[in-house]
């Protein structure tokens, strides 16, 4: 999507932080925003506060739900379906910004004869909401400007990923709801330097600020600055390399800060795939279920420990200022890169502080050209920020789109990869909870944490609760094709009838064993908010 590569190629918020309780609307979809973002949920409180309508498109009732003027309880997976339904309507009943799409857009006739495939009685069916909530939900969006999405990886973690993402732009340029405050499509990154990693190039097929490696000119750059050959041929993400690892195409991993062995679907191929390298380094803070699987564990330290920037949701890059001095024998990530990269022998790696290396990404990162430890004393800086006297920008595509026009894009709806069936009749959905962090290295070893929530259940309707013969507190066994699980089972209104919810957490529950490694051919996106499962009770033996 040409004119949108910039901010949704990246992931990154559109828009800053700060608008959001300034917003005349907000449609909030695929994101449990109280849960995995508590401080950005306050602001959309604010915004409802201040006169905002919300709208929540999510399968399961979450706490912004009580907040919300309507609720969209959408099935597993139907997000295209709602969404280009939505657009349909706002299409036929000529609540659409045309002056904006005229100006600032291309391929539209495309896009609108695509929405002939979107008819109110086939939306309805796909997704479970009825047609007149659908009408009221396209309407309040399209009227009640500024309007801004927000979603999070109920989204993009599907096998369809990348079409829901393109939906959303799709909305909002539809309804010319960009490049001004308070408007734009605004994703929330799972972890505190999502971005900044991924601006850094921690993807195959990009260097820093997103250049692509396949590109001979920016691989002759790097080669250049960096003093070495680098390859034209994009590499694998994680879950394409424990494939490889698994058949022995990949035979040593390096893994820094991660722990798949709990947060990636399919875990019992994920454990396989591991023991089957020859070489295992795993760097982090403390022993995690995948470090105990390392041939070599390197310590490293916390935030507080050393120094370095953050680059948060919203593309403000942060510092981060050593607290402490590390403890016991740990260092610094960079510094134990570096160190590795001196013993092969490879140049450019004799940073003597990571402001050193700030200068070395201001300079070959158009994105970051203007970003320096001295200008972010003060506060942080929003990307694009390309020279020193650049104030950042809080906005992006004001006035036009940063690479030319918003290319609309035509879209189908697609099933999920897995679907219910007689013999796994459940849809399991997973997220976050609001008192743990992903795999619990750190927030398990918290005693006040634990005992807010001392271990996972599986959340299951009352109605699939009675079918199944089931009490709240049963101890139940959650099976998929790849594996079980023995956990808790909490019955709650929370979860719709033939849908049930586990958080991925917990060592003792692994729900990752259960979920789906299927692919968004695009974005290589695992499918973990859904695959299918049965229920039963847990022998209590």
């Amino acid at each position: 999507m040409a004119g949108l590569a910039a901010s949704f190629g990246s992931g990154a918020m559109t828009n800053s932080i700060n608008e959001i309780k300034d917003a005349g609307c907000i449609l909030v979809i695929g994101s449990n925003t109280s849960t995995g973002h508590p401080v950005i949920a306050l602001e959309i409180k604010k915004a409802v506060r201040n006169g905002g309508r919300l709208i929540i498109a999510n399968p399961r009732e979450i706490e912004l739900s009580r907040y919300a003027d309507i609720w969209l309880r959408h099935l597993p997976g139907s997000d295209v379906a709602l969404l280009m339904g939505m657009m349909k309507i706002i299409v036929d009943e000529e609540l659409a910004d045309l002056n904006f799409i005229s100006e600032c857009c291309d391929n539209f006739d495309a896009f609108k004869e695509s929405l002939k495939n979107f008819g109110l009685d086939f939306v309805e069916r796909v997704t479970g909401v009825s047609g007149n909530t659908i009408i009221e939900a396209a309407r309040l969006y399209a009227t009640c400007k500024p309007a801004t999405i927000i979603y999070a990886m109920g989204i993009t973690q599907h096998s369809h990923g990348t079409d829901n993402v393109l939906a959303t732009a799709n909305l909002a340029m539809l309804t010319g709801n960009m490049g001004i405050p308070s408007t734009g499509v605004n994703p929330l990154r799972g972890q505190n330097n999502v971005q900044g990693a991924c601006d850094m190039g921690a993807l195959p097929n990009v260097y820093t600020g997103y250049q692509r490696v396949d590109n001979p000119d920016l691989q002759k750059k790097f080669e250049i600055a960096w003093r070495g050959d680098l390859s034209i041929t994009p590499g694998l993400t994680l879950t394409e390399m424990l494939d490889a690892a698994y058949h022995k195409r990949l035979t040593a991993m390096y893994i820094m800060g991660e722990n798949p062995i709990l947060s990636d679907p399919d875990a019992n191929h994920v454990r396989e795939a591991l023991s089957k390298l020859d070489f295992l380094v795993v760097q982090d803070m403390f022993l995690t279920e995948t470090a105990q699987l390392a041939d070599v564990v390197l310590p490293a330290t916390s935030f507080a420990e050393k120094d370095g920037t953050f680059t948060n949701t919203e593309r403000r890059i942060q510092r981060v200022r050593k607290a402490i001095e590390p403890i016991g024998n740990s260092q610094s990530d960079w510094w134990i890169i570096c160190q590795i990269a001196k013993r092969m022998s490879a140049d450019g790696f004799d940073f003597e502080h990571p402001s050193e290396i700030m200068d070395d990404i201001a300079r070959l990162t158009p994105s970051y050209g203007g970003v320096s430890y001295e200008r972010l004393e003060e506060c942080g800086l929003q990307w694009p920020c390309p020279n020193k006297d650049h104030p950042g920008t809080p906005i992006l595509h004001v006035g036009r789109f940063v690479c030319g026009l918003g290319r609309f894009t035509p879209l189908q709806y697609k099933p999920p990869a897995e679907l219910p069936d007689k013999e796994y009749p459940l849809i399991l959905t997973t997220g976050r909870s609001l008192y743990h962090y992903h795999t619990g290295t750190m927030t398990r070893k918290v005693t006040g944490l634990n005992a807010m929530e001392p271990e996972g259940t599986v959340e299951i309707s009352p109605k699939d609760a009675t079918s199944l013969k089931i009490k709240d507190g049963d101890k139940v066994k959650v099976i998929s094709r790849r594996g079980e699980v023995v956990v808790k089972a909490k019955v709650t209104e929370k979860s719709p009838p033939k849908v049930v919810y586990m958080s991925f957490h917990f060592a003792e529950s692994p729900t990752n064993v259960l979920t789906n490694t299927a692919l968004d051919p695009v974005a290589k996106i695992p499918e973990l908010k859904i695959c299918a499962v049965r229920i039963e009770k847990a022998s209590t033996k």
